[in-house]
Parts: structure tokens; C-alpha cells; sequence
């Protein structure tokens, strides 16, 4: 397992045993967004299993929203495992009202992985 941090502990990346974990910090707006795309992207190329934790997020935008999007439909579009950890009621709200449930598939801490793409009902990629 190693664990990077970048900036002002923007991301932690924890990976072990083909699972990498990131972690967010702060508020996930334009600006954590730009500082922390370039690393979510190439997870989102290359980690077997990704999973994104918003639990120490305090804020998020559509542009953060937008982020999120793009590395689950990464990470499903070859068929890897993608994960959104978030127990924040504010950002399932979010989610939800942006009709972005079934691409994120927001679960919390303590629920096991979801299919992967290629094993979900009907085939269906976002």
C-alpha cells in the first residue's frame, strides 16, 4: 500500500491489493478540481478497481459533479470497478436531484463494491 498526498492534502491514494482509493479533502469546487483531475485521470486509465471517498469534502459544485462523472464513466468504459463512497445526506441530494444516481451509484462507507460495468443489468454503460 502507498499513499500520496498532493498539495494541501487535496488526495490521499491509498492502493492495496488491486483496490486504489482516493480520498478528497476540502471543498470540491473549480479549483480542487483542476488540482486534482490530472491524478483522478490516469487512476480512472489505469487502477483495476477505483474508489472515491467524499467523506472529508465539505462542499461541492457542478463542477466538481462534472469530475466525478468523468472518472466513473473512465473507469466503466473498460470495464473496471468504480465506487463513490459518500455518507453526506447534502451531496446524495445533490446527486440525486441531478439525476446522476445511476452513474455515480453513491454508497456508504460500509457497503461492498458494486458491479462492475460489464456485469450490471442489461450491459448498461454511462
Amino acid at each position: 500500500m502507498h499513499l500520496i498526498r498532493l498539495g494541501e492534502a487535496d488526495l490521499a491514494v491509498r492502493s492495496s491489493e488491486g483496490l486504489t482509493t482516493v480520498e478528497l479533502y476540502g471543498e470540491l469546487d473549480l479549483v480542487l478540481v483542476q488540482r486534482v483531475r490530472p491524478e483522478l485521470d490516469v487512476l480512472a486509465r489505469e487502477a483495476p478497481a477505483l474508489t472515491v471517498d467524499l467523506r472529508h469534502v465539505t462542499f461541492c459544485d457542478a463542477s466538481g459533479l462534472g469530475l466525478l462523472v468523468r472518472c466513473a464513466q473512465r473507469v466503466r468504459e473498460r470495464g473496471a470497478e468504480w465506487r463513490l463512497v459518500c455518507d453526506r445526506p447534502m451531496f446524495l441530494r445533490l446527486i440525486r436531484l441531478a439525476g446522476l444516481d445511476e452513474v455515480l451509484c453513491p454508497a456508504p462507507p460500509s457497503a461492498p463494491p458494486g458491479p462492475r460495468a460489464a456485469d450490471r443489468p442489461g450491459g448498461l454503460r454511462v
